[in-house]
């Protein structure tokens, strides 16, 4: 399948970002979405589509990213970040819940999900908007180290009261995760840097996103629906802190957002901690 063309007043021809528009959604006799709009993690037989081309949903993830076993890797990788008080109480409420329950401990968050989701989806593109110190994007790295990263954040100084470097600690966070990738940040807000990324960037599409920047609704439904379309069919789609006290209203952008989007499947953890959502695209 190619892209959606048209012209414009100078008789030139537009390659427009409408791809997604015209992907058959799985009816029998389709090619379905062509390879550059698939994660790994898909199907498509040509000329006989017949189911959707993403091959499992959430609870195929689920043994990766919930668990002791996601807990320990995600430590590992902790620990060889430079600290700050919330790294260390993260790794010290890691280490107690092991301790506590050991392998039968069910436990999510930001980093079990994405250090999860990067060892099985092996991605070759990923997308963060809210990189802070670079802690998530570690947990991507240090599954697919080669994976090329875009990386969107205001940079705000001495952000939660604690030291926010930028850029330059960032890269080096992630040569200590492993990172031999490419890897681009975009400054400003995000409710105009991310348009005007796809807008310059029209036929790229990533394997992961996550979204953990402005955490008011309205700027996180924004973020979601900017994003949403970009992601690849067989990929995943990330949202923080939908159990954060401090912004209990990130559930219901959440749910109204994604979960009621029939072109995803989603799954969410709000038993302890700050919860995380991730979803898988279908169609």
């Amino acid at each position: 399948m190619t892209p959606e063309k048209t012209t414009d007043a100078s008789g030139s021809i537009i390659s427009v970002a409408r791809r997604l528009a015209h992907i058959v959604r799985g009816r029998p006799g389709s090619g379905g979405p062509t390879p550059d709009l698939q994660a790994e993690s898909t199907y498509s037989e040509p000329g006989n589509q017949w189911y959707h081309p993403s091959l499992a949903g959430p609870s195929s993830f689920l043994p990766d990213v919930v668990g002791t076993a996601a807990v320990e890797l995600a430590l590992d990788v902790l620990d060889r970040l430079s600290t700050d008080s919330y790294l260390d109480f993260v790794r010290n409420f890691y280490r107690k819940g092991i301790a506590t329950f050991g392998r039968d401990w069910v436990y999510a968050d930001i980093n079990t999900v994405l250090i999860g989701l990067a060892r099985r989806l092996s991605p070759s593109s990923y997308l963060e908007i809210g990189v802070r110190r670079g802690r998530s994007m570690a947990m991507v790295v240090s599954q697919a180290p080669g994976c090329r990263i875009v990386g969107f954040d205001l940079w705000v100084e001495n952000y939660a009261g604690m030291e926010n470097p930028g850029p330059r600690l960032v890269r080096e966070e992630l040569a200590n995760a492993g990172f031999v990738g490419e890897l681009l940040f975009v400054d400003g807000d995000s409710r105009d840097t991310v348009p005007r990324y796809f807008e310059e960037h029209a036929g790229e599409f990533f394997d992961i996103i996550t979204v953990d920047g402005d955490h008011s609704a309205e700027g996180a439904r924004r973020d979601l629906e900017n994003v949403m379309p970009r992601v690849k069919i067989g990929g995943a789609l990330v949202f923080d802190d939908i159990s954060n006290q401090s912004h209990p209203w990130l559930l219901s952008v959440w749910r109204e957002t994604v979960e009621r989007d029939d072109r995803f499947v989603s799954y969410s953890f709000t038993e302890a901690g700050f919860g995380v959502g991730f979803a898988i695209r279908r169609s």
